[in-house]
């Protein structure tokens, strides 16, 4: 395989780049130009490490940059998108142009240059869960900007597949989690908070989640690649399981040996029509089609976790409000 990874740099990119590259395929990385040069979270190391790894600079909107890291690639696995949902209140248009245009542009370079997709979706374009646990197919109900853009997304990459014939994976991983996730997520919150306080200060305590490694989402992808059906299939990643942030406290808490107090705030609180309840998985079509199940439960991913953010202490601000 030769492949192009997209948003290589960011936290689920680097570990799949890593994976491709250590399962021998020739990867190109598509990452952000910024004027320090910046490659996110792809290590020197990562790429001086093999030949097979090549970074490209440029942004998912600029056609011209797309091409020239896709000519001569098989698979595309776009996973490129701004992420954060609070982000998204301060800058839908952004989020916006990034997340669904920037699709767009990949989907025709694709089309054009013959290669064949994987496009990350997420769990948040179903809002909260109307049935549990989650089938790909329950009704898409975007609840913030963020999952409205995703939303877009998946539909152009459907409607691609539908009008060219452009084979199209749609991978759904639900709440991705492990070393190298940014505080913007709500396990690195509660770390870093919890390395500094008993007194963790977060939004909904009743939300709950579906917990999936990155190790078990980086196979789910290259799973996907491998036997996934390209015909706009929907796959969900997800282990079934359902978390609630306060149960989590109390996980992570058991895990550092602290009794661990969370905290409701206002200030981390989405808009009351926002918040999505209920997000988890149900992954049976992918154990059908992929034969692939998640592997790590959550309280042995969670160590490793853990020991990455205390590692990078530095790089998190504590109780500060990461959006």
């Amino acid at each position: 395989m030769k492949a192009l990874v997209t948003g290589a740099g960011g936290f689920i990119g680097h570990h799949l780049v890593g994976a491709l590259a250590s399962a021998g395929a020739e990867v190109n990385c598509f990452v952000r130009y910024t004027s320090t040069g910046s490659t996110g979270l792809l290590s020197p190391q990562q790429q001086d490490a093999s030949e097979a790894v090549r970074v490209f600079r440029g942004d998912l909107r600029d056609r011209r940059s797309v091409e020239k890291a896709m000519r001569g690639c098989d698979t595309v696995f776009h996973l490129g998108a701004h992420i954060s949902i609070p982000f998204s209140y301060e800058s839908p248009a952004e989020m916006l142009s990034v997340n669904a245009f920037g699709t767009l542009c990949i989907l025709e370079a694709a089309r054009d240059l013959g290669c064949r997709v994987v496009l990350a979706s997420t769990s948040e374009v179903y809002g909260s869960a109307r049935t549990v646990p989650i089938t790909e197919e329950h009704p898409l109900s975007a609840q913030s900007p963020y999952a409205a853009s995703k939303t877009a997304a998946d539909q152009m990459a459907s409607s691609f597949h539908r009008s060219f014939g452009l084979p199209v994976t749609i991978c759904r991983p639900f709440n991705t989690y492990g070393p190298g996730q940014s505080q913007r997520a709500v396990i690195p919150t509660i770390v870093a908070q919890a390395l500094r306080s008993d007194r963790i200060e977060l939004g909904s305590l009743e939300t709950t989640r579906d917990f999936l490694y990155v190790a078990d989402t980086v196979q789910g992808f290259a799973a996907c690649a491998d036997r996934g059906p390209m015909d706009g299939t929907v796959i969900h990643l997800g282990t079934g399981r359902e978390t609630s942030v306060a149960e989590l406290v109390q996980i992570i808490g058991g895990i550092l040996g602290r009794d661990l107090q969370p905290v409701s705030t206002s200030l981390r609180l989405r808009p009351k029509d926002s918040e999505v309840d209920r997000l988890v998985a149900s992954p049976e079509r992918a154990r059908a089609l992929l034969g692939w199940e998640a592997r790590t439960r959550l309280e042995d991913g969670l160590p490793a976790t853990i020991e990455w953010i205390r590692a990078h202490e530095g790089s998190y601000a504590g109780t500060g409000y990461a959006v």
